[in-house]
């Protein structure tokens, strides 16, 4: 039996609210949930009413190291052991921050929920990951291949991007989000740069600070979005886009040359990045493209040159 406690009254006869502390949840009391929710930052942009709703598809799964789920009929291997979901929140921050409304989409490997998903959808962000599985482009495996490579996980993102192609839904994509849309297009990875390449893509110092510059391509979606002709941007890659996929073109490119952006000039919106730009929305450049999504996913024309 639960022991509630009498609220103390205070001296305009409300109810002082009760705390919870250690030795009350040891006598047992039932201490009320907070009368409000917690308030987001003063100055912190809040998304208006109707804003659009952005799903962030992840593949940033991590493999449990047991079962969670006990085996009864229907239910697959995979089924019995689900992943984790390890992506960090700062995609989400970078969509709501731009007056999106982000709601995140594990890569869950079930393609049969893509269609209904898709049809709710304003936006997608495509984000970050570990490397796709070089058999969904005709390769064999490099030596250096990163951990967590799932198929079936890829195959759920690619179905999601087949299917935001039909519905010409506006994307972004991240790093790896690029590289699936490359790869959703037919075209491939270089599975390992430093076999290429002596320019480091993979940082190790602060992720908000830039690596190295990209050279934009004229006349491209994000030379429009930005009018610059080369950004500052950071880099956590170990593989790059090789062929290109049907439809795309390159719209930015490293100084050894490996392609650092996609875009479709086809489509309503959609733009592939290698480099995260949702750790650097302190620069006007990069917040820009989060806000052209947004605005592109409430049905606006892309705005011209939102940074200089």
């Amino acid at each position: 039996m639960l022991l509630r406690e009498t609220p103390v009254r205070r001296a305009d006869g409300a109810a002082a609210p009760l705390r919870d502390t250690p030795e009350r949840r040891a006598e047992g009391a039932v201490v009320p949930l907070r009368a409000r929710p917690t308030r987001r930052p003063a100055g912190q942009r809040r998304a208006p009413a109707g804003a659009p709703l952005i799903g962030i598809v992840t593949h940033e799964l991590r493999a449990a190291a047991r079962p969670a789920w006990a085996a009864t009929a229907g239910r697959s291997e995979r089924d019995l052991t689900p992943h984790r979901l390890a992506l960090p929140l700062s995609y989400t921050q970078a969509v709501q921050e731009a007056g999106g409304v982000a709601v995140v989409l594990p890569a869950h490997g079930f393609v049969d929920d893509a269609d209904a998903l898709l049809d709710r959808m304003d936006g997608l962000v495509f984000s970050g990951g570990p490397d796709l599985d070089p058999v969904l482009y005709g390769e064999a495996p490099h030596p250096e291949l990163g951990p967590d490579v799932d198929a079936d996980c890829a195959r759920y993102e690619l179905a999601l991007l087949a299917g935001a192609r039909e519905r010409d839904l506006p994307v972004l994509g991240i790093c790896h989000g690029m590289q699936a849309l490359n790869v959703a297009r037919g075209g491939s990875l270089r599975q390992h740069l430093p076999d290429v390449t002596a320019l480091a893509h993979l940082q190790d110092h602060d992720p908000f600070v830039p690596a190295h510059s990209v050279t934009v391509g004229p006349r491209s979606l994000l030379h429009r979005l930005t009018g610059a002709p080369a950004l500052h941007v950071n880099s956590f890659h170990h593989q790059a886009a090789d062929r290109v996929g049907a439809g795309l073109e390159v719209c930015a490119e490293a100084p050894d040359g490996t392609i650092e952006a996609l875009w479709d000039p086809s489509a309503r919106f959609l733009l592939g990045v290698q480099w995260h730009p949702e750790l650097l929305t302190h620069r006007p450049e990069q917040a820009g493209l989060f806000t052209a999504l947004i605005a592109a996913a409430a049905g606006a024309v892309a705005p011209l040159a939102l940074a200089a």
